[in-house]
């Protein structure tokens, strides 16, 4: 199930990558960015939260983006991305 669940992810992630298989928001975008970051690496690391000058700043919403998914497992991540961009799709 778990190798079946990565295929499904790689493939939706190439599609996202590689045209407009969707329309996607800004909001969007950090929704999948942060996912895509849990499902691949994990928690977000404390040690490379951007400073105070850089939070309103595309790296500190990213890395934001990311931290919101703490705690959550890289396969639910993947359900959790595939879900958004079947969603967006509709």
């Amino acid at each position: 199930m778990a190798a079946d669940l990565a295929t499904r992810f790689n493939a939706v992630v190439e599609e996202v990558r590689n045209g407009p298989a969707v329309e996607a928001s800004d909001d969007d975008k950090l929704v999948l960015y942060g996912l895509f970051k849990q499902a691949t690496v994990g928690d977000a690391d404390p040690k490379d939260k951007p400073g105070m000058l850089q939070a309103y700043s595309a790296k500190g919403y990213k890395w934001s983006a990311w931290n919101k998914n703490k705690g959550m497992s890289k396969d639910d991540a993947m359900q959790a991305y595939i879900d958004k961009v079947e969603a967006m799709r509709a």
